[in-house]
């Protein structure tokens, strides 16, 4: 059995939920493309550093950043009522462009 801890547990619980409320928000700064590629919440769970693919051009990326981190403590709020934790983590969003990353080198590989 592999090593599952507990934290890795709730970091992918947090991140399901994350893409949830993040499809719920209402900013236009917002691009429809928002995807949570991963979730690390610290093991004393107040921390949780959030990896956020955003397609588009480079202003639809920043602006989509600075949106999630001013609906920071709404989306805080929202985990903590969706998921029965102790310490609801204080978030930390991170543009992580792999997926646009994937896509370009699946687009090379085509040319080939």
């Amino acid at each position: 059995m592999a090593n599952y801890s507990r934290t890795d547990r709730i970091s992918e619980e947090v991140k399901r939920e994350l893409s949830a409320v993040i499809r719920e928000l209402k900013d236009p700064r917002l691009p429809a493309m928002v995807s949570v590629v991963a979730v690390r919440v610290t093991k004393d769970l107040k921390f949780a550093k959030a990896h956020i693919s955003i397609m588009g051009d480079e202003k639809a990326k920043k602006d989509g950043i600075a949106a999630l981190k001013s609906a920071a403590g709404f989306i805080r709020k929202e985990i903590g009522h969706r998921l029965n934790l102790r310490n609801t983590p204080e978030f930390t969003f991170v543009e992580d462009d792999s997926i646009a990353y994937g896509a370009h080198i699946n687009e090379i590989l085509r040319g080939l």
